[in-house]
């Protein structure tokens, strides 16, 4: 019986090093921090979402995770057990592979049973949980298919079908989407997140689509380098980015980053932003914020908006030249430059901004973030 006073998973200092070599001799001249340092847990029953550039160390943290791969430091600790020692096909983990990874000779229900086989269960216990798991991802009426005659998302669900018959403590999710088409993704996020909630499994799920991480994960971590830059739920990561690495990678379109200079006025903070054209426009943030001099102020798309749509002492309204309109349906993305850089509004399908034209923008700076220019770090 799972105990509740720990995690479900626990990865404690955990780094990846592949040694760079040199001449004839093959010296050693230096290493690749693959992944570098890395500490998370993931509670039972729920999703952590690894988010990253490509390159980042994603999928080299779940091979070591699955024991595909050994760290160079650190330790894994699953249901309160550590498993340095533990072989990859005895430890409580299942992986879905991003190209599905299934034997093209096998049909449906014994590419499913294939890992129940290697662990000599018998053949009543394979059969019934064959099965049961075919009733659970609809795949009853192609268990004799082989995966050529299936459908992209018939094939992903073989490989989820793979990996939940085990009975995992953990599932681990290595980019399980990016083959499918726009519409696909939609369709399998929402089965995979209903999945997760009939079975209350735990999951690690790695993906570099943002939108897939903040639908699916509890929690979120975002990596660059090997190094994770911030830990938090969706709403923290998107609503408080800690450096203006995670600022712009998170959110599609990204956050506006916006050079700016920044003054206590008495009881607020004034921030004064260049123009293309004309004076600097002139935002009031209603709280007062020790911020330095020169400041990089975040606001998301939608916290630029149309007036009238947005009210409160921290809705500031400024004229901006518009640079290109982008009907989206119920949106439109409106565009201008200020601070030196392209900035992003969303607002109604209907606006009369067009390009060409000046036209009036509402920042809300309920949201606003700023980060020093220099680090990057997060400064409110």
């Amino acid at each position: 019986v799972p105990d509740p006073a720990h995690p479900m998973l626990e990865v404690q200092g955990l780094s990846k090093h592949y040694p760079i070599e040199s001449g004839f001799l093959r010296r050693r001249v230096g290493a690749i921090r693959a992944v570098d340092g890395v500490s998370f847990t993931v509670d039972k029953g729920t999703t952590l979402g690894l988010v990253g550039e490509s390159g980042c160390g994603k999928t080299t943290l779940l091979r070591i995770l699955a024991g595909f791969e050994a760290p160079t430091i650190g330790e894994i600790i699953i249901d309160g057990q550590p498993m340095s020692a533990v072989p990859p096909h005895q430890r409580p983990v299942n992986m879905v592979f991003q190209n599905y990874a299934l034997y093209p000779h096998l049909n449906v229900a014994d590419n499913i049973a294939f890992g129940l086989r290697i662990r000599k269960e018998s053949k009543d216990h394979i059969a019934a949980s064959v099965d049961e798991v075919g009733g659970i991802l609809g795949l009853t009426p192609y268990l004799e298919r082989r995966p050529a005659d299936l459908s992209g998302r018939q094939r992903q669900r073989v490989a989820m079908g793979r990996a939940i018959v085990r009975r995992p403590k953990v599932f681990l999710f290595d980019e399980p989407l990016s083959n499918l088409d726009a519409k696909l993704r939609v369709e399998m996020r929402t089965e995979i997140k209903s999945l997760h909630q009939n079975l209350g499994a735990s999951m690690v799920y790695v993906t570099h689509d943002q939108i897939e991480a903040m639908t699916l994960a509890t929690k979120i971590v975002v990596m660059k380098a090997g190094v994770i830059q911030q830990i938090g739920s969706p709403s923290e990561i998107y609503n408080r980015p800690a450096n203006l690495f995670v600022a712009d990678f998170m959110g599609s379109p990204a956050m506006n980053l916006i050079p700016a200079k920044a003054r206590t006025n008495g009881g607020g903070t004034t921030i004064e932003i260049a123009r293309r054209e004309g004076e600097p426009i002139v935002l009031n943030d209603p709280r007062a914020k020790d911020l330095p001099a020169d400041v990089i102020v975040g606001l998301r798309p939608e916290d630029i908006a149309e007036p009238g749509f947005r009210h409160g002492e921290t809705v500031q309204q400024a004229d901006c030249r518009v640079d290109i309109v982008e009907p989206a349906g119920a949106d439109t993305y409106v565009m201008t430059h200020l601070g030196g850089k392209p900035v992003t509004a969303r607002m109604h399908s209907e606006t009369e901004a067009a390009a060409g034209n000046v036209h009036t923008f509402a920042f809300d700076l309920a949201k606003v973030s700023y980060f020093e220019p220099e680090t990057g770090h997060r400064l409110n």
